[in-house]
C-alpha cells in the first residue's frame, strides 16, 4: 500500500484531492496546520515514521499575496523553510515528493509562455518565498521529486476569483475587472488529476534519472485570457446580469505586484507524462456545475 501524506489539505488543491481520493487505491493522510506543523522538522519526521509515508504531496502554502508583503516571517516559514524540511525528510527516507509552486516566481514581463528553465525574478514576498522553497528543494535534491508550477488556481472549495465574481455578480449591476494581466486559469481538480496520473506511472523515477536533479513542470488549463475575460465568462455561464468593465492594473492598486504575463508553456509535462489538459472554458463549466451555479 502506498501511504501518501498530503499537506495543506484544507486548501483548494488539498480539498480536491480529498474529493478524488476515493477513486484511487492509495492510503491518504490529509493534514492541515492544526494536525501537522510542517514548519517543525521534528514533527514531520515523527508523523512520517509513524505512518510509514511513501509519498508527500505538498499543497500547503502561504497564499495571501498582499498580506505577505508585511508578513515575511510567516510566509517564509511555510513557503520556504517547510519545503526545506520536507525535502530533507524525503531524501533521508527515500520518499517521493511533489511540491506545488507558482507563476509568481516570474516577473510577468515575458512576451511568450514561460518555460521551466526561464530566468526567475519574483516581484513580491509571496513569489520570492515560493522561489526560495523551490531552490531549497533543488539544493537538497531528494530522488523522485518534482516541482509543479501553476497559475490562477480556482475550485469549488475555498476562496478564489470564481467565487468572488459569483458573489459580486449577484450583488452588483456593474463591476470593473483588470484586463491588462494575461494568463490561464487552473481548475484545481484538473491539477489534482494530473498529480495522481503522475503518481500512477513509473515516469516520476525516470524524470530524474538522466540529469539526477529535481525536475520542474508547468501546469495550467489550455487557453489565453485576461481576468476581464475570465469574469465575463463566469457571468455568462452563471447567467448573472452584471456588466463587466475592463480596467487597468493601475486603477486597482494592491500592496503586492501581480505578473502582467503569466502564460506557462506546458510542453514538458505533456511530453514526459502524456497528460491532456482541458480547455479553460470546459473546466470552468464543470466547476460551476459542481457548485450548482451553471445556468
Amino acid at each position: 500500500m502506498t501511504n501518501i501524506l498530503v499537506t495543506g489539505s484544507n486548501g483548494q488543491v488539498g480539498r480536491e484531492l480529498q474529493a478524488l481520493a476515493k477513486n484511487y487505491s492509495y492510503a491518504f493522510f490529509f493534514t492541515d496546520r492544526e494536525s501537522l506543523d510542517i514548519t517543525c522538522k521534528e514533527v514531520i519526521e515523527s508523523f512520517v515514521n509513524k505512518n510509514s509515508i511513501n509519498v508527500i504531496i505538498n499543497t500547503a502554502a502561504y497564499t495571501a499575496v498582499d498580506k505577505a508583503e508585511e508578513d515575511y516571517e510567516n510566509a517564509n516559514k511555510v513557503n520556504h523553510l517547510a519545503v526545506k524540511y520536507l525535502a530533507e525528510i524525503a531524501k533521508e527516507n527515500n520518499i517521493k515528493l511533489i511540491h506545488i509552486s507558482t507563476d509568481y516566481v516570474f516577473d510577468g514581463k515575458n512576451y511568450k509562455p514561460y518555460n521551466e528553465d526561464d530566468d526567475t525574478n519574483p516581484q513580491g514576498v509571496y513569489g520570492q518565498t515560493k522561489l526560495n522553497g523551490e531552490k531549497a528543494l533543488q539544493g537538497i535534491n531528494p530522488k523522485n521529486s518534482v516541482i509543479i508550477r501553476t497559475s490562477w488556481v480556482y475550485s469549488s472549495f475555498g476562496n478564489n476569483f470564481v467565487k468572488i465574481m459569483l458573489k459580486l455578480g449577484k450583488e452588483r449591476d456593474t463591476l470593473g475587472v483588470i484586463f491588462d494581466q494575461v494568463g490561464t486559469p487552473t481548475y484545481a481538480r484538473d491539477l489534482v488529476q494530473a498529480i495522481l496520473e503522475i503518481l500512477g506511472t513509473d515516469t516520476l523515477v525516470l524524470a530524474n534519472s538522466t540529469e539526477n536533479k529535481v525536475q520542474i513542470y508547468n501546469y495550467s488549463n489550455e487557453g489565453v485570457l485576461s481576468w476581464y475575460d475570465f469574469a465575463k465568462e463566469i457571468m455568462r455561464m452563471a447567467k448573472l446580469n452584471c456588466t463587466i468593465n475592463p480596467i487597468e492594473t493601475k486603477e486597482y492598486p494592491t500592496p503586492a505586484k501581480r505578473p502582467y504575463y503569466s502564460l506557462l508553456n506546458k510542453a514538458k509535462i505533456k511530453k514526459e507524462f502524456d497528460i491532456a489538459m482541458p480547455y479553460w472554458k470546459d473546466s470552468l463549466d464543470k466547476c460551476l456545475r459542481i457548485m450548482g451555479e451553471r445556468r
